[in-house]
Parts: C-alpha cells; sequence; structure tokens
C-alpha cells in the first residue's frame, strides 16, 4: 500500500504543476495517476528488493486530452525513486519520445518539486565508433575489415573518409555529441555502417578509445538519470540480449509504455528470421577466400590457429546445402518476380515440404559450429586487448580483426537461427510459426529469402518482460478493441490478474456527430462505391476542413482522378506529397480561410493532430478491415481455424474497432472541437458485426439514415 509521505508527495507536485501552468485539474488524470499509484504502491518486495507479488501491471485506456504524460511521470517518478528502481519511458513514435524529452520532462522538473535527472536512451547503433572513425582517416583501404566484407557498402572510399574526417573534427570540437540523429545532415544508411558498431564488435573498456567513446559517454549519462526516455525497439533489442545491457535490468526497472498498442507487433519484429541464400553464399565465399589472410595473421595463436583449420570442412557442408535450398526453394511455385520485384510463397500451417525441413536440419549443425569458432576467436581477440592476458597475440592485430570476426559471428548466429527455425516440429496444440520464401530479381540477379516468425509474441514478453520486470504501465488512447482488453491480452502475454481500466475522456462527444448517410454503399459494388465517395467529396462545403480516410492506394487515386476540377483544387492527396508538406499547407488554406481536404491512407488514421477548425469533417470510406495476407497474420489466421474458429471474428473485427476508433479520434481533439465523422460503409448497418463497431465508438449524436434502431 502506497505510504502517507508518498501520496502527499505525489498530491503536491500535482498541485503545484496544476498553479504553475495555470491548467485545468482533469478527473481522467487525477484517476490515471491514482491507478497508477495504486498498483505500483502495493507491489510487495523483499529486502533486497525483489518484487514479490504477482499483480504489478496496470493497462489503462486514456483517450486524448487525459493528460496521461503527466499522470504517469508524476505517479509512477516518486514511487520508482522510493523503491530505488529507475523509471523507463517508452514511446512507439519519435514525435512522442522528443515530447516527453524535451517538454514534458524539463516542466514538470521546474514546476513540480520533485529532484530528478533524466536522459534519453538510443541503441549503440546510433552511435559513431570513434574507433572506426580513426582507422577510416587513416586509409579505409588499409584496413582489412573494409577490404573484406565493407567496400563494397560504401559510395566511394573518398566520400566515406571525407565524411569521416567531417564527423571527427565537429565531434572532438564539442559541436557534435557522436549520434546519427543529431547530425545536421542525412547519413546514408550504406555510409553509416561503416561508421558504427553492433554489441559483438564493440570491445567495450578494452578500446583505446573507451574515453572518447559517444556511446559509453551517453550511458553514463543514463547511469546518473531516474527516469530513461527510449522506445519499444530498443526495449525489446534489450530484452532480447537478456536485459540489462543497454537499459537498466528489468528487476531494476518500472517501465511506462505510452504508445502500448504498437508494443505486440514491435516485439515479433525483434523475433523475425530472415537469410537471403545468395548474400550467405557471397560473406561465405569471401571467408574461404580471406582464410589465408586469416590464418597469416591469426595463426600465430594455437587455439584460433585450430578453430581456423575446421573452417574449410565447415564450408564444404554448409554451401552445397545452401544450394540445394535454393534449387529446392524455387521449384515450389511456377511464376518469377520481375526486375526490382519480389513475391512471397507461405507454407500452409507454417510447414515446409520435409525434404526442405531435412536440408534445414543438416544447415543447422554446421552454421551452429562455425558460430562458435567465430564466437571463440571473438573471445580470444578481446582478451589479447587486455594488457593483463597474455594470449600470444598483439594487441595491434586483435584490435584490427575482432569487428570483422564479430560481424561474421552475427552473421552465422542469424543463419543457424533461420535453419534453426525452419527445420524445428512446432510443439502440438500451439500456434505454428510462420514460414515463407520471398523471391526477388534485383540486377539480373535472382534472390530466395528464406523467413521465419512466430505469430505471436505473447509468451515471450510475458516470460521476458512483464514476469522480470518490478512494475509497469501500460497506456494509449486505443487498447481496447469492441469495447474490451482481450485482444490486447492475447497478443501482449498480460494476465487477467492485472489491473485494467478505461478512463473517462474529458471531451463532450455529443458535439460531434456520427453519420452514416444514406448514400453510403456495400464496398463490395466497387463502382458504386467509388462513384458515392466521389459524390460525397464534390458535395462537401467548399470551406471545409476535411480528411477523407482510405483503405486502398488504388481507391484513393481512383477517386482522386475523377474528382470535378473545381474540387480537385481543394484536395491534397498523400500520394502527392511528404506528410509534413502535406499537413502544412492544409493548415495554411484553412488560416486563409479557404478549404481543403486531405485524401489519406490508414497512416493518417493515427498520429495527426489538427485540432479546431483545422479539421471538422472526417469521412471514412470503408471499414477498416485488413485482410491477414502477410505470412505472419495469414498463419494465424489459418491456425485459429483449424481450431474450430473464426479468425475474421477474433482478429479482423476486433482489429478493424480499433482502427475505426483511431480514425474517429482525429476529429475531437480539445474539449472546444466540433464537427462530423461520416462513414460511407453500408455494411456497418446491414452485417451483424455493424452494431459491435458502432458501440465501441464514443458516445457521439448519431445520424444513421433508414435505420431507426441504430439511431440512438
Amino acid at each position: 500500500m502506497l505510504d502517507e509521505t508518498l501520496k502527499n508527495e505525489i498530491q503536491s507536485a500535482y498541485r503545484s504543476v496544476i498553479e504553475a501552468r495555470s491548467l485545468k485539474p482533469r478527473y481522467g488524470q487525477r484517476l490515471m495517476m491514482a491507478e497508477i499509484a495504486r498498483t505500483l504502491g502495493d507491489i510487495e518486495a523483499d529486502e533486497q528488493g525483489r518484487r514479490q507479488s504477482r499483480e504489478h501491471v496496470c493497462v489503462l485506456e486514456a483517450g486524448t486530452g487525459t493528460g496521461k504524460t503527466l499522470a504517469y511521470l508524476l505517479a509512477a517518478l516518486p514511487i520508482a525513486r522510493a523503491r530505488g528502481k529507475r523509471l523507463i519511458v517508452s514511446t512507439a513514435t519519435v514525435a512522442l519520445q522528443e515530447q516527453v524529452l524535451n517538454q514534458d520532462l524539463p516542466m514538470l522538473k521546474r514546476h513540480s518539486g520533485l529532484d530528478f535527472d533524466y536522459a534519453l536512451a538510443k541503441g549503440r547503433g546510433r552511435y559513431v565508433c570513434v574507433a572506426k572513425l580513426d582507422q577510416l582517416m587513416d586509409g579505409a583501404e588499409q584496413n582489412p575489415t573494409m577490404s573484406m566484407f565493407e567496400q563494397h557498402l560504401a559510395s566511394s572510399g573518398e566520400e566515406i573518409g571525407e565524411l569521416a574526417r567531417e564527423l571527427a573534427e565537429a565531434y572532438g570540437s564539442g559541436r557534435w555529441q557522436g549520434d546519427r540523429d543529431s547530425w545536421p545532415r542525412a547519413i546514408p544508411d550504406r555510409q553509416w555502417r561503416q561508421l558504427t558498431v553492433d554489441h559483438r564488435q564493440c570491445t567495450n573498456r578494452r578500446c583505446g578509445h573507451f574515453g572518447a567513446c559517444a556511446f559509453f559517454r551517453a550511458r553514463r549519462g543514463m547511469d546518473e538519470a531516474d527516469v530513461i526516455v527510449a522506445n519499444h525497439d530498443l526495449v525489446l533489442a534489450d530484452l532480447s540480449l537478456g536485459g540489462g545491457v543497454v537499459l537498466p535490468a528489468p528487476k531494476e526497472s518500472i517501465y511506462v509504455f505510452d504508445e502500448a498498442h504498437h508494443l505486440p507487433d514491435k516485439a515479433l519484429e525483434h523475433f523475425y528470421h530472415r537469410q537471403g541464400v545468395n548474400a550467405a553464399m557471397r560473406w561465405l565465399g569471401q571467408l574461404k577466400k580471406s582464410l589465408t589472410e586469416l590464418n597469416t595473421a591469426l595463426g600465430v595463436q594455437p587455439t584460433v590457429a585450430r578453430l581456423l583449420g575446421q573452417f574449410p570442412e565447415l564450408l564444404a557442408a554448409i554451401e552445397p546445402r545452401l544450394g540445394e535450398a535454393f534449387r529446392m526453394a524455387q521449384s515450389c511455385v511456377d511464376q518469377r518476380p520481375e526486375e526490382h520485384d519480389s513475391l512471397n510463397h507461405r507454407f500452409a500451417a507454417g510447414r515446409p515440404p520435409e525434404p526442405l525441413r531435412e536440408v534445414a536440419t543438416a544447415l543447422t549443425t554446421p552454421f551452429a559450429e562455425l558460430s562458435r569458432h567465430l564466437e571463440s576467436i571473438s573471445d580470444i581477440l578481446r582478451e589479447s586487448l587486455d594488457p593483463d592476458k597474455a594470449t600470444g597475440l598483439a594487441r595491434e592485430q586483435a584490435e584490427a580483426w575482432l569487428p570483422l570476426v564479430a560481424l561474421l559471428h552475427g552473421r552465422a548466429l542469424e543463419a543457424h537461427a533461420l535453419w534453426q527455425a525452419f527445420a524445428a516440429e512446432d510443439p502440438a496444440g500451439e500456434a505454428p510459426q510462420a514460414r515463407w520464401l520471398t523471391f526477388e530479381q534485383r540486377g539480373g540477379e535472382a534472390e530466395v529469402i528464406f523467413s521465419a516468425s512466430p505469430v505471436s509474441a505473447a509468451a515471450t514478453l510475458a516470460q521476458t518482460l512483464w514476469g522480470s520486470c518490478f512494475g509497469a504501465v501500460l497506456t494509449s488512447a486505443t487498447l481496447t478493441a469492441l469495447g474490451r482488453f482481450d485482444r490486447l491480452q492475447e497478443r501482449a502475454g498480460l494476465a487477467n490478474r492485472y489491473r485494467y481500466q478505461v478512463l473517462p475522456s474529458p471531451f463532450d462527444y455529443s458535439r460531434a456527430v456520427l453519420s452514416v448517410p444514406r448514400e453510403a454503399v456495400d464496398p463490395g459494388d466497387r463502382d458504386s462505391h467509388e462513384r458515392a465517395i466521389v459524390d460525397f467529396i464534390e458535395g462537401l462545403d467548399e470551406r471545409e476542413a476535411a480528411l477523407v480516410l482510405f483503405s486502398s492506394r488504388k481507391q484513393l487515386r481512383a477517386v482522386a482522378a475523377r474528382l470535378d476540377d473545381d474540387c480537385a483544387e481543394r484536395v491534397l492527396s498523400q500520394e502527392e506529397m511528404p506528410r509534413s508538406e502535406l499537413i502544412e499547407r492544409h493548415r495554411q488554406r484553412i488560416d486563409d480561410g479557404e478549404g481543403s481536404i486531405i485524401l489519406g491512407l490508414a497512416s493518417f488514421a493515427e498520429g495527426i493532430d489538427l485540432p479546431g477548425d483545422y479539421l471538422t469533417h472526417v469521412v471514412i470510406t470503408r471499414l477498416p478491415f485488413s485482410v491477414p495476407d502477410d505470412p505472419v497474420g495469414a498463419t494465424l489466421a489459418e491456425w485459429i481455424e483449424s481450431c474450430g474458429g473464426n479468425p475474421f471474428m477474433r482478429i479482423s473485427v476486433p482489429d478493424a474497432s480499433i482502427r475505426l476508433v483511431q480514425a474517429c479520434g482525429r476529429l475531437i481533439r480539445k474539449e472546444v472541437d466540433s464537427g462530423r465523422i461520416t462513414l460511407l460503409d453500408r455494411r456497418v448497418l446491414t452485417r451483424r458485426y455493424g452494431r459491435a463497431l458502432l458501440d465501441a465508438l464514443p458516445p457521439f449524436r448519431r445520424e444513421i439514415e433508414g435505420v431507426e434502431s441504430l439511431a440512438s
């Protein structure tokens, strides 16, 4: 239970912020703070601070206008500090991350009376490697790693050398902090890969440039912070490494996941394995050609010499089987992709043909051996950087070759994980892994990419995140589907015993009208539906500020092409310009007293903030169902159906409910906003799921023509 001292500290901080900012206290915000404080305050811990209780997670749906950020910071920060834990605030988008870091936390520190420090956390790959800068300035062509494996990534040696000198000068003078995001110009991926390292290539304290390292400088600042701002990808990447590698260990952390509805999809991306066969053949072939050079440089060390001596046999076992896998993959399909195109072939129920599974099994062992050998060599090279260790290798040799060996180790591990996933038998009664092939044609060369992914991240999140963290808060404006948390629980591995709450909105939704006009038709009749959309847009008031949302790029283009000239002059299409430019032009038109109509796809149904007169009408052309035709979604739907379930009702309808709420949420952004939402899809009135979709929406006033029973 939360003690009185902490309760008073939170309440006092809240009053201070409200008074300093002349804000109006919000009921939903106070309720959110109370729910978080109750959940985190009730966590039981032993004398070492280890969590003992199992009701340490709360899930809070809080709509726009609740003031979520202030609520979770004020409630969670004092408790985290009192418990000796770190507060990790994780977002899904850069925009929210920047808002928390550059606006909310500075404001809170200035006005709340709370004494705390905060920092931004980024992965190692976002920072320049000073050792690599040094090597590139000395001449990349002399570096064995560059000559063997990375030279082809560069635009030219001269370009990367010039960039390296510019970066080094800016970093050395203190004008740049060494992170990719703060460099004033975009650095292409091909160049950046030569300027950074991953956790395997980094030598940490053994590096001669450790004291000047940009990543570890930032890490030292993070070690002193009470609040760490991160993103979902970094949190999940840290967990995949065992936790506590980049961020504090989960058991020492309280997490706040803002935009938490993105977490399950982000998690799936981190457990996905892929390998291009020809890409693997190239790096393995280069390794074979370079064995003489490797032996000359490192063979003076007996263990390294012995391990390198086994490489020819391992490569001889791998290469022909990769070729066999390539040929088997090609036999699975009749067609071939056009140049610069690709096509997927998914294996039904996630089961590849038995001969292909046997080849995958045969590849698993040699790739495992290759991974172990490269790891052992990496360990020896790292030890050689320690002046107190006598390995028989000179520090200069070890330092020069470690990045290459670590790079190869990472590639071998990725290959092993992929072939192991392809060879594995899925447990009976559980959802299978999705397994598929991607065929590409690039520069006249055919490529086959093998991919495997779990269809759900629930078990992994339950074990590595919820089961290991000290406490957690999940929040977003859209966490429920059809008014329930079931879909999120299923996808994110959240237990029933956790605390779930839908917080009241500060908005008066009766200021907005939800309309299903008589002109709305069933999208199954494509021509009639398209004509209805065109007629409706052309009938909009010429001074209207409207957002028209499409589920299909093809339909957006077709509608835009059919609009008359007068209407087309008011249209701003997502197809024609970047999002930021489109929004700026739209705002300018409204400021000038003109009308403006945005035509956008699904990405415009979330994250667009056009309050007041900037948006008075949202037009949803069709219910936002997505067909689970991607390999992961299709495999999950197939498995649900094989178990007697209905994937449409279990996946498609709940997901459509979330997207529909998000789309409608573009209209009311502030308490004084008003306007109209028009749905041009008749199915919401004629199909049995329509009532559930409408009931899950906020309590807008309704104008539903021709169906009196739904008008209330």
